[in-house]
């Protein structure tokens, strides 16, 4: 592993991105917010407000007839798959549970001697608990695939002009005891960051700025995805054998996880309510490895405070765990695919939407114990808001119409939201706050 230690020698910087700058080619700059020559070419006022919102729109596949949709399906992808955290907080600084058999039911019975057997397969609880900090570099790819709506219909397949919403980037992640990690993620000219110090969960992007996620500090869920054996062990510790299935081939076990009632009402902001998350692990029974994910949440966005119109979101992820490798005698997924679905529908049919992404990943470098890593890396940013309806991303008030005059709060960001046609900048806010 000294290409991984070499990579990560110097830390004065606070910026974990510099790890990705030092493998292979410079990367070319990357989009923080839209400049001057951009606003300037496309007639933007000179108010800081007024520019971020009309440089959104302009973005718009569907408010703009000449906007170019890679923007706003860079933009969606990097919402839903960039960063998406693990349902459940796990703190592995704490003992690793006693895992009793005794005078248990079946099915949780089950699930404890199959975590035994994945601890076993990925090194031993004694290897992987002196493990106090982890950095990992990795390659991603992601395509918004298909998007599927009551009056349209479009697929991006093959190498034709439609395939362009396909884009290639890298990522930097930092992890350290107790429940502290860091991210960024460089895609297609644009870069967002997110993080835990201990506290608080955030998360940072171009287009809404940082933002604290809520409910209890949680790990993030690439981390799980064949990263970190020992949270990932963790987590499963509360978790059901509910069935047996074969996977690509493999007989596995499925162990199943629920979000509590009091997790989700943790996570529920305002009009975004949480009513279900749930998680699926196929653990091998050949091998003892984890090798699929099956992620599913549901969410409802109440529109209007005075009467029951609401919007559900629910997102469908599926991740595919591959070529498990041994690195310092932990085994550790150094590539894998995710699909995610993410639907959209209420009241009425032509408010149905479908979206389907892709991401595929390798992880090029990963490093245990990290000398000199500090506390610098995980400091969240200092302009962290709380408030995940931002005013400066809502259309101005001319456009939202009088309709909106009657709704307040929340409430009247999702209507304003909603009824400004702006899918995929809904997308962002609403999945963050709901999921997060």
């Amino acid at each position: 592993m000294e290409r991984g230690y070499s990579t990560v020698s110097s830390l004065n910087s606070r910026s974990p991105l510099r790890g990705l700058a030092m493998v292979g080619e410079a990367l070319t700059p990357l989009m923080e917010c839209p400049n001057d020559a951009t606003c300037a070419a496309q007639n933007i006022p000179e108010s800081r407000k007024e520019r971020w919102t009309q440089w959104m729109k302009s973005r718009l596949p569907w408010s703009h007839p000449s906007a170019s949709p890679s923007c706003s399906d860079l933009r969606l992808l990097l919402s839903v798959m960039g960063a998406p955290l693990a349902p459940f907080n796990v703190n592995t600084a704490e003992p690793f549970p006693q895992l009793s058999l005794k005078n248990a039911p079946i099915q949780v019975s089950s699930a404890k001697y199959i975590i035994q057997q994945y601890i076993a397969a990925v090194g031993g609880l004694k290897h992987l608990n002196s493990i106090n900090n982890t950095y990992a570099l990795g390659k991603v790819r992601m395509v918004a695939s298909e998007f599927e709506a009551a009056t349209k219909a479009k697929k991006n397949q093959g190498g034709g002009p439609s395939a362009s919403v396909s884009e290639t980037g890298g990522f930097v992640l930092w992890q350290m005891k107790p429940s502290m990690w860091c991210i960024e993620l460089a895609l297609g000219g644009s870069k967002i960051r997110a993080g835990s110090n201990g506290g608080i969960v955030w998360r940072q992007t171009p287009w809404l700025g940082a933002h604290a996620a809520k409910g209890s500090v949680r790990p993030l869920r690439r981390v799980i995805q064949g990263l970190d054996p020992l949270t990932t062990a963790t987590m499963f510790t509360k978790a059901r054998c509910i069935a047996e299935k074969k996977i690509n081939g493999e007989d596995c076990f499925i162990l199943k996880l629920c979000a509590s009632d009091e997790n989700l009402k943790s996570r529920s902001n305002g009009p975004a309510e949480l009513i279900r998350h749930n998680l699926l692990g196929y653990f091998s029974q050949r091998t003892g490895l984890l090798i699929q994910i099956e992620d599913s949440q549901l969410s409802r966005i109440q529109v209007n405070c005075h009467d029951d119109e609401s919007i559900y979101w629910e997102t469908n992820t599926i991740s595919f765990l591959e070529d498990y490798r041994s690195v310092e005698g932990v085994m550790i997924a150094h590539s894998g695919r995710s699909v995610v679905t993410l639907y959209r529908f209420g009241e009425t049919a032509t408010s149905h939407t479908r979206t389907r992404m892709e991401e595929a990943w390798t992880i090029d470098e990963v490093a245990f114990n990290v000398h000199g890593l500090s506390l610098d890396c995980f400091i969240p940013p200092a302009d962290i808001k709380s408030d995940p309806f931002p005013e400066m991303c809502l259309p101005q008030a001319s456009e939202r119409g009088k309709s909106t005059n009657s709704l307040t709060g929340g409430c009247a960001k999702v209507a304003a939201l909603e009824r400004s046609g702006d899918h995929h900048h809904a997308v962002d806010r609403i999945y963050w706050s709901a999921e997060s």
